[in-house]
């Protein structure tokens, strides 16, 4: 199981807006398999970073698939993001 989660998650996805997300709206942004529904990207988030997941948001791009995560209240993102590899 931990291997399947560490496929859904490729890596965190940084740029000006996605920093500004993290800061403003307690959001992070992570590239993810684009097979992965948003129930899938849920759940390998909330027990890769042990948080709560409120919201996933995903959009297919040229690159592949974008994850918008909102984490609940009382979890930072920029903690979770330092976790990430943000950084």
């Amino acid at each position: 199981m931990t291997a399947l989660r560490h496929r859904i998650l490729l890596h965190a996805y940084v740029t000006e807006k996605s920093m500004d997300e993290m800061e403003r709206m307690n959001k992070l942004e992570f590239m993810v398999d684009r097979r992965a529904t948003r129930a899938d990207v849920r759940r390998a988030v909330e027990e890769i970073y042990q948080c709560r997941v409120a919201k996933v948001n995903t959009k297919i791009v040229r690159s592949g698939k974008i994850a918008t995560v909102r984490l609940a209240e009382g979890f930072s993102a920029e903690d979770i993001g330092g976790r990430a590899g943000v950084f």
